[in-house]
């Protein structure tokens, strides 16, 4: 029953539809129907730009962060716990309550989660996304790169978490998924760049 109430409390937070308030909030509009309407700090940052966006991408990283190292100690013992929660967080982040279970892609979120379990594979994960971000103007690019490069940045870095490697595997898959859409912008050649504003959709 406690693990139950961690999980769902983990949910509700990962839950939390930061872009969307904050879009609400500033221009009393719709992030769903500006740009690409997705509810992610990508498509906010083309909305309103740097100073909403970063705060919300690190909001959103806490979103995984938080269950995994404060929420975690106190579910119970296991090294699975954590893990668990940081997914509960990640689902909410996608699949929000809040908004008719429709959220943002979970990279951020996802992010956190590996940040609390696996410092070494964040930061390997994180250069790669800069680096391919750098080169490419891809945000959709880097994510899905950061994204497989994670479980055998797990395995390599982080030995201990070998017997998690699964549930790493999971979230990369998880990830890649929901950037499906991106992946057959970026065949086509359609995918936006990133830096570009975007406009409001008619």
């Amino acid at each position: 029953m406690q693990l139950a109430l961690w999980l769902f409390a983990s949910y509700l937070l990962g839950a939390i539809p930061t872009s969307y308030l904050v879009v609400r909030l500033v221009k009393g509009e719709d992030l769903r129907r500006l740009g690409s309407g997705n509810l992610g700090a990508t498509n906010l940052y083309r909305t309103l730009g740097w100073r909403y966006a970063i705060p919300v991408a690190v909001f959103d990283l806490l979103k995984g962060a938080v269950p995994v190292k404060v929420f975690g100690p106190l579910a119970g013992d296991g090294t699975l716990i954590p893990l668990l929660l940081g997914i509960a967080a990640f689902l909410g982040h996608v699949f929000s309550v809040f908004l008719r279970f429709r959220g943002g892609k979970g990279v951020a979120t996802g992010a956190g989660i590996v940040l609390g379990l696996a410092p070494g594979a964040f930061l390997l994960a994180l250069s790669a996304w800069v680096l391919i971000l750098a080169f490419s103007g891809y945000v959709s690019l880097a994510s899905i790169v950061a994204a497989l490069l994670l479980p055998p940045a797990v395995y390599v870095l982080e030995p201990a978490r070998r017997p998690l490697l699964w549930l790493f595997v999971v979230l990369a898959i998880l990830i890649v998924f929901f950037h499906r859409a991106n992946i057959k912008r970026l065949l086509s050649g359609t995918e936006h760049r990133f830096g570009r504003h975007a406009t409001a959709r008619s």
